[in-house]
Order: structure tokens, then sequence, then C-alpha cells
């Protein structure tokens, strides 16, 4: 049965980041993902989440207000990759979080994929503990990004052949960049090891865009997926307002299992 969790960054911003655990469990979901908790301490978070779980986290991108989105595939910031890396892994580890993603950064070329392919087996020999991920993100809402394709990003980690290492499966990006989302998880389905969902092109409440959310359901209902599907998106009002889609989605998943 799929578990689902509400991303602390984009949702229940009506409160204080560290009120959002309870809200998100109040409302039915059953754990929590944080693009960048690290603007509060380890032990704060573990309060505020009182044994609610964390699907995942982001490594710490750099300065944000200066342009950086990550270091891993940067030439010459193998440096900073690796104290960001290392600082993510420890929280990640302190907080429980099932996977961390691995942020690629603004770059583009074939030196910025050998030194991502290269930084990505270092982190995962850095810690063999932690289940790492990629994820492409569309270049209008991350103009440089270097990895900005699903293909690119399976290539990738084909290449590199490390389980620990899986694909982030976000609907709104797959959509806004190969303008079917379906096909783009019918490709990469085994690869998948994290899903987000938003709705589509609005980026709102999950559903429309042509993708069926209740058959991706039903598909990992049938088992071999150990991750989570994950609530990435901007609620059009107050989020516990517009949480019809949960209750439906997980109203079906319980029919499904009895």
């Amino acid at each position: 049965m799929p578990r689902f969790a509400a991303n602390l960054t984009m949702l229940f911003t009506e409160v204080a980041a560290l009120d959002r655990p309870g809200l998100a469990a109040q409302a039915g979901f059953d754990g929590v993902e944080m693009l960048f908790p690290y603007d509060h301490p380890a032990k704060d978070w573990i309060t505020a989440l009182a044994g609610i779980p964390v699907a995942l986290i982001n490594t710490p991108p750099g300065n944000w207000m200066t342009g950086d989105r990550g270091h891993a595939a940067v030439p010459g910031d193998e440096t900073a990759f690796r104290d960001s890396f290392l600082r993510g892994a420890d929280m990640a580890a302190r907080l429980g979080a099932a996977r961390l993603h691995v942020m690629a950064g603004v770059a583009r070329g074939p030196l910025a994929e050998q030194t991502f392919a290269e930084n990505l087996a270092w982190a995962a020999a850095q810690a063999p503990g932690q289940r790492l991920c990629i994820e492409p993100l569309n270049t209008d809402d991350m103009p440089g990004y270097f990895l900005n394709d699903f293909d690119q990003a399976g290539r990738i980690l084909d290449d590199l052949a490390l389980p620990q290492i899986g694909l982030q499966f976000d609907l709104w990006h797959a959509a806004r960049i190969h303008g079917d989302a379906g096909a783009v998880w019918a490709r990469h389905r085994d690869r998948i090891s994290h899903i987000q969902i938003a709705g589509f092109p609005t980026r709102a409440e999950p559903g429309g865009g042509g993708f069926d959310l209740t058959g991706l359901c039903a598909e990992l209902d049938g088992g071999g997926y150990d991750g989570w599907i994950a609530a990435e998106y901007r609620p059009a009002r107050a989020t516990v307002h517009g949480l019809a889609w949960l209750t439906a989605l997980k109203g079906r998943s319980r029919m499904m299992g009895a």
C-alpha cells in the first residue's frame, strides 16, 4: 500500500516550519519530506516530528541567493560538494530520512557529467547505509540545472550501476520536460525510488495532466516499490482545504488492500 508524505517546504506554510509535521499527521499523511531542513537543528526537528517518518531531504544547495543549486555536477566545486554532502548525510541520518536527494547544480557539458558521476560514486561510498536519489528538474523553473532530462538521468544511473542510487520521479518536472509524464514513468519505472506528485499544469493540488494517479497507486499496490509518494505542490488555498485527493487515494488503497 503506498505511503504518502507531505512536503513541508510547500505545504502547511500557514504555520511555522516546526509546527508542520503535526498538522501533516493530523491531515492523514503517513510521513513528511523537507527540501532543506538546515535552518533548524536536528534535535528541534526530531522533537517536532515526534516519530513521524521522514521520506526525503535534499543536500544543501549552497548559496541559493547567488545562484547555487547544489554542487555535484559543477567542475571545480568538489570540495564544496563533499562538505555539503556530508552535512546532508549527517542530517538525513539524524532524522532517519529514507532518501537523500543529491542536487546536481548549474553546469553543462561532458566534464560536468563526469564530475557528477564521480561525485555520486564518492557519496555512495561515504554513506553506504543511506539511499540516495537524483532528480531531473525542468529548466524553466531551474535555469541552467545540469540534470534536466529523465533519459539523461537513466543513462547516468545505468553507467554507475549502484543500487544505492535511484531516480526521483517528480510528476511536475516530468511533464514540463517531456510533455508526457506517463511515458516517462513507463520508461524509467524500474529506476524510480521516490515519487513526487502535483497537479498539472498549475502545480496545485494533484490531479489532471493526463497522468492517472489512481492507476499509479494500483501499480504500486502490486509490490516492488518501497519508496514514498510525496505531495510537492503549491496549494490553491489553505492546505487542509485541498486534501480531497489524499482522502480519495488513501481510501482507494485501503479498499485494494482489504
